[in-house]
């Protein structure tokens, strides 16, 4: 992942199957906070922050409109789980969400970086 100029950049694919990408949104002040929370816990590989991101759905009978950031947590398939249970005992929402997607593929060289960075999970 960083940005080492010795090391030439490999456009070889490779399946994403054993990667999942995590979806989660969160209040603009709470997401820095969960995202370091998720990586340093080693749950996480890598977690980006989407700010900006306005949420209109139905809570407990009303409809809410919300300014959120968007979390999206890239994660080996096996630590799902742990990601899931860390977000939830962090999160401020009663009901957080997290969405699991699966990619087709992704660049071998990532795909293997993140499978190494979940040592904890």
């Amino acid at each position: 992942m960083g940005n080492d100029e010795n090391v030439p950049a490999s456009s070889s694919l490779a399946s994403g199957g054993s990667v999942r990408v995590v979806l989660s949104t969160a209040p603009p002040g709470e997401a820095q906070r969960l995202a370091h929370a998720l990586v340093e816990a080693g749950v996480a590989a890598c977690v980006n922050l989407v700010p900006g991101v306005r949420s209109v759905y139905r809570w407990k009978g009303q409809v809410a409109d919300d300014p959120e950031t968007l979390l999206i947590a890239k994660v080996g398939a096996e630590h799902v789980e742990a990601l899931a249970e860390r977000l939830a005992a962090l999160h401020p929402y009663e009901v957080p969400e997290l969405l699991t997607l699966t990619p087709d593929q992704g660049l071998a060289q990532y795909v293997r970086w993140l499978g190494e960075q979940a040592p904890n999970a």
